[in-house]
């Protein structure tokens, strides 16, 4: 598809409609939650992130692709590569959000732009989203998805160093722990569960952590060491992490009001970059 079409499907929108409840919260937390910390309940606040479990996609099983992934067409353009990643977003906490809340969701595909380079073609596709609860605009969020043609073979992005941090964490990283957030998620993206199609379609050469998991981590990192949550919260995919490397959590402080964060594999390499920013 060229980049005339594509560019048909820049600012188009859609609004959904969806909450976290009480024993949403609950299910979530026994994914996410921190061993003793007490479970949420309806009203609590939500944690910063935990939004992403309001809106589950809820289309039928014949709608499905081969990955597990909803069929393109519709809302979003038609691309014709068939590997899909949330390579990153950025977020801005205008106001809490609390479970039980009902709450919209606003989106607006803000981008759609066709490259080529190392990796063979590819196209970027930004989501702009506007999360209002019941006392309106709280959470204004930049999405940003690639899509590109699955490789014959895995060959790893070059390798970013670990950085000299100020905290480190290690995270046990499991199949039981990869599931269940595809569950919580309602992702049905088969390279994180099931490793036959994992090695023998996509090429990795193991079960492959969730982004978004590795965002909520850090967000948790961050929160529970910074005494709250940031105002504003970036991320980046700069290598995978997959189901068989150690995991450790990082962070530097920049400043008392900005952190580095990310997710180190194997004790040597990153896999996602983060930055958080609080009000001062």
């Amino acid at each position: 598809m060229d980049q005339i079409n594509l560019s048909a499907w820049i600012s188009r929108s859609e609004t959904s409609t969806g909450g976290v409840s009480a024993i949403a919260a609950q299910t979530v937390h026994a994914v996410l939650g921190n061993c003793g910390s007490q479970e949420p309940c309806e009203g609590d606040s939500l944690p910063a992130l935990w939004h992403w479990f309001g809106f589950p996609p809820t289309v039928p099983m014949d709608h499905l692709g081969a990955d597990g992934h909803p069929k393109l067409g519709g809302f979003m353009p038609p691309i014709h590569l068939n590997r899909r990643m949330w390579a990153g977003g950025a977020l801005e906490f205008i106001a809490p959000l609390h479970i039980g809340e009902h709450l919209i969701r606003e989106t607006r595909i803000a981008n759609v732009i066709a490259k080529s380079g190392a990796a063979g073609e590819m196209v970027f596709v930004t989501l702009e989203h506007d999360i209002s609860g019941e006392n309106g605009l709280a959470v204004r969020e930049q999405q940003d998805i690639v899509y590109l043609q699955i490789p014959d073979s895995f060959r790893a992005p070059k390798a970013i160093p670990a950085p000299h941090d100020d905290l480190r964490e290690t995270v046990s990283i499991t199949t039981p722990l990869l599931f269940r957030y595809s569950a919580i998620t309602f992702n049905a993206h088969r390279i994180h569960y099931d490793l036959p199609y994992t090695q023998q379609v996509e090429h990795y050469p193991d079960l492959v952590v969730h982004g978004p998991l590795q965002a909520n981590l850090l967000m948790d990192l961050a929160t529970r060491n910074r005494g709250r949550a940031p105002s504003m919260f970036s991320f980046r995919g700069v290598h995978p992490v997959f189901a068989s490397d150690a995991v450790e959590l990082s962070a530097t402080k920049i400043s008392d009001a900005e952190w580095f964060l990310c997710t180190i594999a194997g004790g040597s390499h990153q896999g996602m970059q983060a930055s958080a920013i609080w009000e001062i």
